[in-house]
């Protein structure tokens, strides 16, 4: 498995009130292929080879000349599995995520339980960052293959992505007892070992347990990339910096594919060295120039910094990519705010409301959100668009009074 900047007080406000201290946390590495649309790419669903069936004999009648063929027989189940998962794990490496949904939940139609479809399927909607469809999926997985690392992993990778409005503190203690299972199951598997430091360090632990398994995770696999950035994040931590730059280094040198690099520059964000994080993001681009995450990233960051012209066209190739994902419409959104460009805001809001959870609507509804859309409006004398903001934000977040009078106020001539 080939597996210092500061934060600048002018982009403080806005990026907490988009993405707090707490949802800052390592997402994951590439442990399969290339090609991915999130930080985390876990590795396709593995399909037996199949070999094609001799032909059905020609059978010829004692009693008659004429030659009289067997009924032909179709597929067997397991063979139409085995042809769809290949078809699904196609679909996925050439980014056709909507196929490959389609084709995984095909699987289903024939055996309901399947777990390498469902883990299949998890696989899809994590690279597109749609975290609850695909914890929904790879707790399936594991349900009925609970002995299957791969799905253990993933789950647990998952299960750290803090969503707004959710049970993080629960979500993040499944996630560590996810891990430790696959540690249990496989105690030589170094990327266990890696999501099982993950797993403690979303819980907010820095603690030497933390830093045993990454430094296990580096023992196992020394050139694993992702576990050096890890480890690095941990020293820093602890106030042990001088330890951690040449780890971070390291992880850079190793460091083969946009997804690793993703992870590296998103663990550099979280200690927000975000100018740091820049040329990493950079090479990854060079690799993928339409890696969702990549782009995310780069977008994130100049929003810190208030390079709003620049982090538009970021933001949209992460929307054009990842259709289905939340944040970059969240972001991109954002952006448009700040440049004034209400009517792009707007709309760019009125997607990430279709993608959004309970929580994520509130924070719609709010100052970097669709009230914040009506304020600009209000201000360019838009009464009517400026009412049309407000109603939206009211349906995203009912009963709020101040959004009512702004709302009043619009609708007054």
């Amino acid at each position: 498995m080939r597996v210092q900047a500061i934060w600048r007080v002018v982009g403080l406000t806005a990026i907490c009130l988009i993405f707090p201290p707490c949802t800052l946390t390592v997402w994951g590495q590439d442990v399969g292929g290339d090609i991915g649309g999130g930080i985390f790419r876990p590795k396709n669903p593995e399909t037996k080879k199949r070999t094609p069936k001799p032909a059905t004999p020609v059978v010829k009648s004692s009693r008659s000349s004429s030659r009289t063929p067997r009924t032909p027989t179709g597929p067997s189940v397991a063979d139409r599995v085995e042809e769809l998962l290949e078809k699904g794990n196609t679909f996925r490496d050439e980014r056709k995520f909507e196929e490959a949904e389609e084709t995984y939940r095909g699987v289903f139609q024939i055996r309901p339980r399947d777990a390498r479809a469902a883990y299949g399927l998890g696989n899809v909607f994590s690279d597109q960052q749609r975290w609850e469809d695909a914890e929904k999926s790879y707790r399936d997985a594991v349900q009925w293959s609970p002995k299957d690392v791969d799905a253990l992993v993933a789950l647990s990778v998952t299960l750290v992505q803090p969503r707004a409005g959710s049970d993080n503190a629960r979500r993040f203690a499944d996630a560590e007892s996810t891990a430790r299972q696959a540690v249990q199951l496989d105690p030589k598997n170094a990327v266990a070992w890696d999501r099982l430091g993950v797993a403690l360090q979303a819980r907010g632990l820095f603690n030497n347990e933390t830093e045993h398994a990454y430094r296990r995770a580096v023992e196992l696999d020394p050139k694993f990339a992702v576990a050096y950035a890890h480890l690095a994040r941990v020293l820093k931590r602890n106030g042990r910096a001088d330890e951690a730059t040449p780890l971070y280094n390291r992880a850079i040198e190793l460091a083969k594919d946009s997804a690793t690099l993703n992870l590296i520059a998103e663990s550099l964000q979280a200690e927000q060295q975000w100018e740091a994080s820049v040329p990493v993001l950079k090479t990854a681009l060079q690799l993928d120039h339409r890696n969702l995450t990549s782009n995310f990233l780069l977008g994130r960051m100049l929003i810190v910094f208030k390079r709003y012209e620049e982090a538009e066209s970021f933001l949209k190739t992460a929307t054009e990519v990842g259709s289905q994902a939340f944040q970059p419409f969240n972001l991109l959104g954002r952006t448009y705010l700040a440049l004034n460009r209400f009517a792009e805001a707007e709309v760019a809001y009125a997607r990430a409301a279709d993608l959004a959870s309970a929580g994520d609507r509130v924070q719609l509804a709010g100052a970097f959100g669709f009230e914040g859309v009506g304020d600009g409006y209000l201000k360019a004398k838009e009464k009517e668009n400026a009412a049309r903001a407000y109603q939206r934000a009211l349906q995203l977040n009912p009963g709020n009074k101040g959004l009512e009078q702004k709302l009043a106020k619009a609708r007054s001539r």
